[in-house]
């Protein structure tokens, strides 16, 4: 086994990744760990899987920069998709980032947060009317995709009959954040950069016209800025408003379609949970750790530094492995055991830091209300044929998981 364990750790490539990998990416990160923690990629970037070295980074926005100008450009060149990545709230630095974050954050109060339950109730009861009606249901499409985009979707107003696309463009302006991606997926990623802005600036304009309420409505509330004459300019709020939809879906998804198959492999603790309905938070966090819904960061490094015994110097670039993090034995004890009941469960599903997912309240309710409301609807439900994963190692999740709702 620890042979096996040094020759994982020492042939691992992110540019080369295998299907068994796709699959099941722990046993891997659980060698790297082991091994080789600040672990020399081929390509000369550093892929780190302990949890201390996680936060290290995150905290010191210092030394690791999250701005990813000199990183992408030369994998996206003077594209729309190096215009977006490269203005979105997730990959700046302070000052630009504190002062978007304070715009999204004041419009993702808890009591704005608080308020979007009775919607998200009625939402997620609608979706599984509609499941009741069949025996057979396909848990991606039928009700875990249909929440955020929902979510997203009220938050901005987006009108009902305008949404529909938003869930493609926002798959593949994500995908093209992998590793490595081909032509295919760095035009699609282009071509739903470019048709999201044209729709955003027609719906930014309807709203210039009709504000709507700034308490409820954060793409009013973004448009208004604050009361200190604070404002993002027009090109920043076309595309926090893509970062929005973009952070808030796929991730969401990710979190309730893994939580609900992870429950099926876990027979013991979906009991656990259904004879406890009150430990649905604990329940939510420990999902999140145990498949997190994004499972890699990045950051580069902008003076020299030294990190587990490996000295770094500036222009280096760091890959920041949440997946093997949330499962260090230091941090969590049995890390491979799901355990909805855990606590303290200091997971890095958001990160930490200045840059910990503004949407993170919101993230947690609808996971909350999906996968309680689910299984107290449908306590029997069961994988009904293979789930299919993703393909991807960013963000981790499936693309469909045929259901049944009787066992």
């Amino acid at each position: 086994m620890n042979r096996h364990a040094r020759e994982l750790a020492d042939g691992f490539d992110l540019e080369k990744l295998t299907p068994e990998f796709y699959a099941d990416p722990y046993p891997t990160y659980r060698a790297l760990r082991e091994n080789a923690p600040v672990k020399r990629l081929p390509n000369g970037c550093y892929f780190l899987t302990r949890y201390d070295d996680l936060v290290a980074a995150y905290k010191n926005t210092k030394v690791f920069s999250s701005d990813k100008k000199k990183e992408f450009l030369p994998k996206y060149g003077n594209s729309p998709l190096y215009e977006h990545h490269t203005t979105s709230l997730v990959f700046n630095d302070p000052p630009a980032h504190t002062r978007v974050r304070r715009l999204i954050m004041g419009a993702l109060s808890p009591r704005a947060i608080a308020g979007m339950e009775p919607d998200l109730i009625a939402l997620v009861d609608s979706l599984l009317d509609r499941i009741e009606t069949r025996d057979r249901f396909e848990l991606i499409g039928d009700f875990a995709s249909a929440i955020p985009v929902e979510v997203i979707g009220n938050l901005l107003d987006v009108p009902h009959d305008e949404r529909e696309p938003l869930r493609d463009w926002s798959l593949a302006i994500l995908g093209a954040l992998e590793p490595v991606i081909g032509k295919d997926a760095f035009d699609r990623g282009n071509n739903a950069v470019k048709d999201f802005l044209a729709y955003l600036e027609t719906l930014v304009e309807r709203r210039r016209a009709r504000p709507g309420n700034p308490e409820r409505d954060v793409l009013t509330r973004l448009i208004q800025g604050e009361d200190s004459g604070e404002r993002l300019t027009a090109k920043e709020l076309l595309h926090n408003c893509i970062f929005l939809l973009n952070a808030g879906h796929e991730t969401t998804t990710n979190l309730i379609g893994n939580g609900l198959v992870t429950l099926t492999q876990n027979p013991d603790q979906k009991q656990r949970l259904i004879a406890h309905p009150e430990l649905i938070k604990t329940a939510v966090e420990e999902m999140l750790r145990y498949e997190s819904s994004n499972q890699l960061g990045n950051r580069m490094i902008v003076e020299e530094t030294e990190l587990g015994g490996i000295t770094m110097p500036a222009g280096t670039l760091v890959t920041l492995c949440i997946g093997a993090a949330n499962r260090d034995p230091a941090q969590f004890p049995n890390p491979e055991g799901f355990d909805v009941a855990r606590t303290p469960n200091r997971h890095l599903a958001f990160g930490t830091g200045a840059h910990q997912c503004a949407g993170m309240a919101l993230a947690r309710l609808e996971g909350a209300v999906a996968i309680s409301r689910f299984l107290e609807r449908f306590p029997n439900y069961a994988l009904d044929g293979e789930p299919v994963r993703g393909g991807r190692v960013r963000f981790r999740g499936f693309l469909s998981v045929p259901c049944s709702i009787s066992a």
